[in-house]
């Protein structure tokens, strides 16, 4: 039912003759993708760290009640039973505790980690929108190449067939045009399937069907980096990509731990304020002694020995500690290393558009030249159907090679931490309505 609903109103949304774009598809996505939801209730979850952190420097509460029974028997007075009810309204308000102001540093650290995981997943969510829609637009290119190469082919076909019906040609031209023939059928079914599959990709983002997509313009090339400078780009990510700032996070908060920890071994003070009603009832008796006690004052606590867990527990956090460190450093190496490989994904991604455009002009003029040669007998239609898939060939590796370099551009800006909706939209300059 709610799959029927976003199909409506994803028709209402574009209309039927109208696609999406690249932002409509994300929009989309934000609304339904479960891994971004997952997200987003981890980071709901997270900030209620910071509250009860707090609770643990505020005043506690508690009311008791008891019903006891009591039997007595002395040799110097008769053997007496009898109930004593009681209730006990106690206030605790902690006045030093370090382990609880430890916990609260570390609350707030666990607070920044939330938000820069929340914003983790929001750009994981740009890469995968913009990866999906790219993919689909691709398979539509390499199903649009197969159905060109298949009719070029059956032309082929039927022209062999006729001319072995005619005595022109032996029926081994026939043969071959049938195999080219089966051959491309294949690969038009494998294309086919691919288009298929990526669009269940991209409706697992959105639940709902797929819309028509807006696609690339013409001659479009990928931006090049600005700086374009690797090294600015390193530093960049080293100091704000969001898995940095995730490790830098975890690191202060497992050195809060063990901080926490150690914490352990000092004593406590609290105030206390307790206020008790009890009423003792001798059975059989029509009366009860009645009795009220309230009470003020300090509480030292201080745990002299546990067993050895106090200091098993502070070996733990110093371990972890040394586990986030290596952790915070892997996070700065790999943050680096996708930098660099974004970065020259862009700037190889930019000379492959290059030389495939020239590539895409030779083949238009090569089919131009062959075209005039079978015109005056010197090139066979064999060579004009070999001119056509070149070309065709050609028109979808520039097309993939866009689409690479496009997302080598975001990703690029992923691991400097800088990736943001604006770059989905310019993107969407480059993209021609339906």
């Amino acid at each position: 039912m709610r799959k029927t609903c976003l199909s409506i109103g994803l028709a209402v949304l574009f209309g039927q003759a109208d696609a999406a774009n690249l932002t409509d598809i994300y929009r989309l996505a934000q609304q339904n993708d479960a891994v971004y939801a997952s997200a987003q209730a981890a980071y709901q979850a997270g900030m209620e760290k910071l509250l009860q952190a707090r609770s643990l420097l505020l005043p506690s509460l508690n009311l008791a009640a008891g019903l006891n029974h009591y039997e007595t028997d002395t040799n110097v007075s008769d053997p007496k039973h009898y109930t004593s009810p009681g209730l006990t309204l106690t206030l605790i308000q902690p006045l030093y505790r370090k382990q609880n102001l430890e916990a609260l540093e570390q609350a707030r650290l666990q607070v920044q980690a939330v938000e820069a995981q929340l914003k983790l997943a929001r750009q994981s969510l740009i890469l995968r929108t913009a990866q999906a829609y790219f993919d689909v637009l691709q398979a539509q290119d390499n199903l649009a190449t197969a159905q060109a190469q298949k009719a070029a082919i059956a032309q082929q076909l039927a022209q062999a067939r006729k001319s072995f019906e005619v005595g022109a040609a032996t029926i081994v031209d026939s043969h071959e045009a049938q195999a080219s023939f089966d051959a491309t059928v294949a690969l038009e079914i494998a294309a086919g399937n691919d288009l298929e599959v990526k669009r269940r990709t991209l409706e697992k983002l959105i639940m709902a069907e797929a819309p028509k997509l807006d696609s690339l313009t013409s001659n479009v090339a990928a931006p090049r980096p600005q700086p374009d400078d690797m090294n600015a780009w390193v530093k960049q990510a080293e100091a704000d990509s969001l898995s940095v700032a995730v490790g830098l996070a975890n690191a202060e908060i497992a050195r809060r731990e063990v901080a926490r920890q150690n914490a352990g071994y000092r004593p406590t003070l609290d105030l206390a304020v307790s206020y008790g009603l009890t009423n003792n009832t001798v059975v059989g008796s029509v009366s009860g002694v009645d009795s009220r006690s309230a009470a003020i004052g300090l509480q030292l606590g201080w745990n002299l020995y546990q067993g050895g867990a106090t200091r098993s527990l502070v070996r733990e956090a110093v371990a972890n500690q040394e586990k986030a460190r290596f952790d915070l450093e892997n996070a700065r190496r790999q943050a680096a290393l996708d930098t660099r490989q974004a970065y020259l994904g862009v700037v190889s991604g930019d000379a492959r558009v290059a030389a495939l455009q020239q590539a895409v002009v030779s083949s238009e003029t090569q089919l131009k030249s062959t075209k005039l040669g079978q015109e005056v007998g010197v090139r066979t239609a064999v060579d004009v159907l070999n001119a056509e898939q070149q070309l065709h060939s050609a028109q979808r590796d520039l097309a993939a090679a866009r689409y690479a370099a496009l997302i080598s551009g975001l990703n690029l800006k992923a691991a400097a931490g800088v990736l943001s909706e604006a770059d989905m939209q310019a993107l969407d300059a480059l993209l021609k309505h339906q």
